[in-house]
């Protein structure tokens, strides 16, 4: 791999949000990693297309930025609702024996069969809903009733949890093939009381390869501050330095 080429990071968010966690990134990562937020329907510079609520429509309307044919390798973090996205394709690219990311990082999000209070309740009442989001620190202090915020984003983040839902339970459904292999990065917020460390730990059983576990400061939405982009770019930089290597043992494989 070439010493200018830089490692793809492909960017997922959480629930309700499109892509701007990610634009002060590029600062934090560091050299030798392009950040590339994946932005889904119905949000920011799509939001006049259909959502997805589904596995099939998700994959349609991702898969084809992984299936083309690359000789490069790249990273795939995904941030709650993103963690199971990017999982899940891993996961489609695995099954169609297709080259699959060098390492798959997720943050904040259980292992999906673990208990996941946020998408579990997806169904629940905007009541309840709207409880769940303040404990956590979701819902802005001046997202009134039948204000900007209930019109424009309560709805979008009601249909994220549906689709975290409907991702997590064909998760739990057999593999086809082989057991997936990828190397994972888990990440944890300190205080995030969602996905707290040791819920995380569980995503070890969801593949056969090394799975790292760190935790780094902040709640649910560490997303936001600069610990994680700093440690998905030196895992970026890991990446790209083992990539010869991989190269070569896959060529004399």
């Amino acid at each position: 791999m070439s010493d200018e080429q830089p490692v793809r990071l492909h960017c997922f968010a959480h629930a309700g949000a499109g892509v701007s966690s990610f634009f002060g990134w590029p600062r934090d990562l560091g050299p030798g990693t392009e950040s590339l937020p994946m932005l889904l329907p119905g949000r920011e510079a799509r939001r006049r297309e259909p959502r997805v609520t589904g596995r099939e429509a998700l994959l349609a309307d991702v898969m084809d930025t992984f299936a083309r044919p690359s000789d490069a390798p790249y990273v795939m973090y995904g941030h709650s609702l993103g963690a199971m996205i990017a999982y899940t394709v891993t996961r489609a690219l695995h099954e169609a024996g297709l080259p699959g990311p060098a390492l798959l990082a997720l943050g904040a999000c259980p292992p999906p069969d673990a208990a996941s209070e946020l998408s579990d309740a997806a169904g629940e009442s905007e009541d309840r809903l709207l409880e769940l989001l303040g404990e956590i620190g979701a819902l802005p202090e001046w997202a009134a009733p039948g204000g900007l915020w209930h019109r424009a984003v309560l709805p979008v983040l009601r249909d994220d949890l549906t689709l975290a839902h409907a991702l997590r339970a064909h998760a739990r459904e057999p593999l086809a093939g082989p057991p997936l292999s990828v190397p994972m990065l888990v990440v944890s917020g300190a205080d995030d009381p969602l996905a707290r460390p040791d819920m995380m730990a569980g995503w070890r059983r969801w593949s056969t390869g090394p799975v790292v576990t760190r935790t780094v400061p902040g709640d649910h939405f560490f997303v936001r501050g600069h610990a994680l982009p700093r440690l998905l770019g030196r895992a970026c930089r890991v990446v790209r330095r083992l990539a010869p290597a991989r190269a070569t043992a896959g060529a004399r494989g």
